[in-house]
């Protein structure tokens, strides 16, 4: 009985395990099955997922090309009521842009490594001597910067003068007076939204790429990771195709005047790029081919943020537009004159916002709506060391105070 009983222990331990097994085995079948369906139709899923972005991005080609159809086709009527046609502008230009190029010096533990930097720039003629103007971004911290003109020819060039605030360097290249084709730089204080506008760089490295567009908006404020956080303003909003490599390039009027400097781009955008207008060019260019640099920035010493309905309701505001003060700089000029910044933190719709500070609306009587408007104005129509009277509400009452501004620091 006993080997019997052993016996029969056995024969269902066995019986058991093969049920495992099996169970298992199907599990795992199972399994496998559902995850090699799942796979597949996860691969279907993705390569319909790439068509329909495909699609999507063959839409908006599309509607760009009409788009840029249109506005050349329009281009073409203007100019050719202007006697001048856009090819002609081209070749009136062409020779003018230069491709820039040079390298950023990286340290690492295994020795010294190289990334190649490149952009477009334009010929000027500062009272008889020539210069090339282009983006302080293109050659920030380059060695080696050369400059190529249309026909190939390239020279070694170095920096004459730059202004981080403004995105701009002045360059000289040794090169023979046979390679330079200056071209004029007119006030952009007449553009007009609508206006039609024209670039020539060398996007990724084609060099001589023209594109058309229109001015899309005025007085836009933009920041850089050069500026260390302070705005570039006056900026020019155009629909014109900008690329990377066009940075440093003219923007142009049906003229072929340069009325702008392609500067950024909004990544993931379609048809908004940004300009240096032609006026700050203007206002600079003695400064930095002589000194170097363009110290005369305005400065207010203050951070702060556009005014909109939900922060108006949260403060219990009638006021809908203006910039609120959110900090002022310890002994700055805003300081000084005795503007407030905010005083505490609350969430709108889940955003951080600083509340407290005073409300600016308006400088010297012209009406503040937000940063673009006030960073325009200073940078358009003051100077440091001039008293501005800036109008605020403080607690919901009108006040005017004086303020003299500072000049900007140097980017840290």
């Amino acid at each position: 009985m006993h080997y019997l009983g052993t016996y029969e222990g056995s024969r269902r331990l066995v019986i058991l395990i093969i049920i495992a097994l099996l169970t298992i085995s199907l599990f795992t079948a199972g399994f496998l099955g559902y995850m090699m369906g799942y796979k597949a139709a996860l691969e279907e899923i993705n390569v319909l997922r790439d068509q329909i972005r495909n699609l999507k991005q063959q839409i908006t080609d599309l509607k760009n090309s009409i788009n840029l159809i249109t506005l050349n086709l329009t281009a073409q009527y203007t100019s050719l009521n202007e006697n001048i046609s856009l090819s002609e502008i081209y070749e009136q230009v062409r020779d003018s842009v230069v491709l820039i190029r040079g390298f950023i010096r990286y340290s690492s533990p295994f020795g010294d490594y190289y990334s190649k930097v490149q952009g477009s720039g334009f010929v000027y003629n500062f009272t008889g001597r020539m210069v090339i103007i282009t983006n302080y971004h293109v050659v920030y911290n380059a060695v080696n910067i050369t400059v190529t003109f249309s026909n190939g020819n390239a020279y070694a060039a170095h920096v004459l003068g730059y202004d981080p605030y403004v995105d701009l360097a002045v360059l000289s290249a040794d090169a023979p007076e046979s390679e330079y084709h200056p071209i004029e730089i007119v006030n952009s204080s007449t553009l007009k939204v609508g206006d039609l506008v024209i670039t020539v760089g060398n996007p990724f490295g084609l060099s001589g790429s023209m594109s058309v567009g229109v001015v899309s908006a005025l007085g836009r404020t933009i920041t850089e990771d050069i500026t260390g956080g302070y705005p570039i303003a006056n900026i020019i909003q155009t629909t014109a195709p900008l690329n990377p490599g066009n940075s440093g390039g003219p923007l142009l009027n049906l003229k072929g005047q340069v009325v702008g400097v392609a500067t950024a781009i909004v990544l993931g955008s379609q048809g908004i790029g940004f300009a240096i207008p032609s006026n700050t060019i203007l206002r600079e260019i003695k400064s930095l081919i002589e000194e170097g640099s363009y110290d005369r920035h305005p400065w207010l010493g203050a951070s702060g943020i556009d005014m909109t309905y939900e922060i108006a309701n949260a403060i219990g505001t009638n006021i809908t537009y203006g910039w609120l003060i959110t900090q002022v700089v310890s002994g700055g000029p805003a300081d000084k004159a005795g503007l407030r910044g905010g005083t505490r933190i609350i969430y709108i719709a889940g955003q951080r916002v600083v509340i407290g500070g005073d409300i600016i609306i308006a400088v010297n009587d012209r009406r503040i709506t937000g940063i673009d408007d006030l960073s325009s104005y200073l940078e358009e129509y003051t100077m440091p060391g001039q008293r501005v009277n800036v109008t605020i509400v403080r607690e919901n009452e009108l006040m005017r105070i004086e303020v003299e501004l500072g000049s900007r620091p140097p980017p840290s």
